[in-house]
C-alpha cells in the first residue's frame, strides 16, 4: 500500500483540488481529514467546473471511496447542497463512494452565526474569516460542546445533549453578542431538514480505514488550505482553527498509524492570499490588478478578490519543511506567460538584514520583500505536455525554484483541464 498526502505549501488556494482529482485514478481511497466548508478546491474536467468545499476531490472517480474524516467541520448543510449540485451534473454520489466519520462533530447554526457575530465586534481588526462557523466550531470541539455525527442515531440522548449545549451557548449569543437566543425548536428542525439527510453516509470510517490498510488498499489524504494557515504553525492567528499540515493526516482521518510515503507540496507559480495578516510580497496597483485578472485570482467559497504577489521563496521553503514535502506540484504557470519580466520574492529585509529565514508571526509585520527578476517567456504554454515544449525561459524559472526550495518539482500545471500538466 502506498499513501500520499496533497497539501497547500502557502496560504491555500494553491490549486489541491486540482491535483487530487488528477492523481486520484492511482488510489482507493480519498480522505479530508481537517477542515469545513470554508474554502473551496477547484476541479475542472469532465464533468464540467467544480468549487468544491467540503466534499473530497476524489469524488468524481469511479470506484474511488471518499472519506470526511472526524478532525472535518462536518457542515451539513454545505454538504448536501454541495452533492444536490454535483449530482446535478451527473456525477454519482451514495453511501457507496462517500463516507462520513461518525466521531466528526457537527458544525451547528450557531456556529455560522457566532462567527459573523465576533468579526463584527473585531472591526477593523478582524481575522477575515469567511463567516462559516469554523473558528467558533472548533473553539467548541476543543471544549468538548459538540455533537458527534454518530450521535444522530440515538435521538433522545442527542436531544437531551442538544438542551444542554443550547443552555450554555445561549449565555454567549445573549449576554456576550445581545443576539437572539436559539430555540429547541430550530435545533430539532435543523436536525430534521440536515441531520437525517446525512445519515445514510454516516459510519464508522476509522474501521473502514484500518480494514482497508489490512487489504493493503492505497489512501490519499486531501488537506484543506496551506501550511501559513496551519493553526500552530502559520501567521497566528491570521490562521484556521484546524491543523492543515501533512502530520495531522493520520489523526483526523481516523488512522493515527498511517504511514505516509508521498507528501505532494502545491505551490502557485505566484503568490496569493484571501483573508487578513501579513503578506509580505503583497503587490499593489496596476501591476496586482494585472497578475489578479490574469490569474482570475478570487476566493473559490467567497468572490473574495485575492491579494497577490510574486512567488515568495522564503513562505515556499519554509511550508517545504513544515509539510515534510517529498515533491511539489507548481500549478498556474501559464498565468505569467504575459510578463516581460517576472519577479521573484527572493529574500525578506528584516531589522535592516538580509534574511532566508520566515519570520515569528510577530515579526512578519516589519518583514519587507527583497524582489529580483527573471526573464519571462512572453508565449501561450497551455498546450506543452512535456518538459522540452517548455520555452528556455519557462524552464529557468522553474528549476530556479526547485533549487530554492529545495524540493523537487515533479508536476508542472499549464492549464486548469485535468490533463493540462507536465510529469518531469
Amino acid at each position: 500500500m502506498s499513501n500520499c498526502a496533497i497539501v497547500g505549501i502557502n496560504w491555500g488556494d494553491e490549486g489541491k483540488g486540482r491535483m487530487v482529482d488528477l492523481l486520484t485514478g492511482k488510489y482507493d481511497i480519498v480522505v479530508r481529514y481537517q477542515g469545513g466548508g470554508n474554502a473551496g478546491h477547484t476541479v475542472i474536467n469532465e464533468y464540467g467546473k467544480f468549487a468544491l468545499h467540503l466534499l473530497p476531490s476524489g469524488i468524481f472517480h469511479k470506484g474511488v471511496m471518499n472519506i470526511l474524516g472526524n478532525g472535518v467541520a462536518m457542515d451539513a448543510e454545505n454538504l448536501l447542497s454541495e452533492i444536490d449540485t454535483v449530482k446535478a451534473q451527473g456525477v454519482n454520489i451514495s453511501p457507496d463512494n462517500l463516507k462520513i466519520s461518525d466521531r466528526a462533530s457537527l458544525l451547528l447554526p450557531w456556529h455560522r452565526e457566532l462567527d459573523g457575530l465576533e468579526e463584527a465586534r473585531l472591526a477593523d481588526k478582524k481575522y477575515g474569516s469567511t463567516k462559516q462557523g469554523i473558528a467558533p466550531f472548533y473553539s467548541d470541539k476543543y471544549q468538548k460542546k459538540t455533537v458527534m455525527a454518530g450521535e444522530l442515531f440515538y435521538p433522545e440522548k442527542l436531544k437531551s445533549h442538544l438542551a444542554d449545549l443550547l443552555e450554555w451557548k445561549n449565555l454567549t449569543l445573549t449576554k456576550v453578542y445581545g443576539a437572539e437566543p436559539a430555540t429547541m425548536d430550530d435545533l430539532m428542525k435543523w436536525v430534521e431538514d440536515y441531520g437525517e439527510r446525512i445519515k445514510p453516509y454516516i459510519c464508522d470510517t476509522a474501521k473502514y480505514l484500518h480494514d482497508a490498510q489490512k487489504q493493503s488498499k492505497s489512501i490519499m489524504f486531501e488537506a484543506q488550505l496551506g501550511t501559513l494557515r496551519d493553526l500552530d504553525f502559520g501567521i497566528y492567528p491570521y490562521t484556521t482553527s484546524s491543523n492543515s499540515i501533512a502530520a495531522y493526516a493520520p489523526v483526523g482521518s481516523g488512522l493515527p498509524g498511517a504511514k505516509i510515503d508521498q507528501i505532494i507540496g502545491v505551490v502557485k507559480a505566484y503568490s496569493t492570499c484571501v483573508g487578513e495578516g501579513p503578506f509580505t510580497c503583497e503587490m499593489f496597483g496596476p501591476e496586482a490588478d494585472a497578475l489578479r485578472e490574469a490569474g482570475f485570482e478570487y476566493g473559490a467559497k467567497t468572490g473574495r478578490p485575492r491579494r497577490v504577489g510574486p512567488i515568495d521563496i522564503v513562505a515556499t521553503r519554509y511550508g517545504v519543511r513544515m509539510q515534510a514535502a517529498t515533491d511539489i506540484a507548481l500549478t498556474k504557470l501559464d498565468v505569467l506567460s504575459y510578463m516581460d519580466k517576472i519577479p521573484v520574492c527572493a529574500h525578506y529585509e528584516l531589522d535592516g538584514k538580509i534574511t532566508d529565514e520566515f519570520p515569528f508571526p510577530a515579526a512578519l509585520y516589519d518583514a519587507k520583500p527583497v524582489i529580483e527578476y527573471m526573464d519571462g517567456w512572453k508565449c501561450d504554454i497551455s498546450g506543452a505536455r512535456s518538459w522540452e515544449d517548455l520555452p528556455e525561459a519557462a524552464r529557468k524559472y522553474v528549476e530556479y525554484i526547485e533549487k530554492e526550495i529545495e524540493c523537487p518539482i515533479t508536476y508542472v500545471s499549464v492549464g486548469p483541464e485535468r490533463e493540462s500538466y507536465i510529469k518531469r
